[in-house]
């Protein structure tokens, strides 16, 4: 039995809180197998704030951190979805 670890992460003012969050991205890059950023944009809007949907690979436990660190960001708040997995085959 594994684990599939999701973290959502909502960002709000992208412009000044999306740099130190990167920094964290990178920092935990190689357990960050699937990335997928969500923010509103059309003519006549950039919104300011988005959502960044993470697949972790690995320990918990890094899940765990970057979840702290990005959390310690102002403007940036963490939600964790963790699926108990069994099996290889369908899940």
């Amino acid at each position: 039995m594994d684990k599939r670890i999701i973290l959502g992460v909502h960002v709000t003012g992208r412009v000044e809180h999306a740099t130190e969050a990167q920094k964290i991205f990178t920092e935990y890059g190689c357990y960050i197998k699937t990335r997928i950023g969500l923010h509103e944009v059309d003519a006549n809007l950039c919104s300011p704030a988005g959502v960044i949907i993470l697949e972790v690979f690995g320990d918990e436990s890094k899940a765990d951190e970057l979840a702290k660190k990005l959390n310690a960001v102002e403007g940036v708040e963490v939600k964790t979805m963790v699926f108990e997995r069994h099996g290889t085959a369908g899940g």
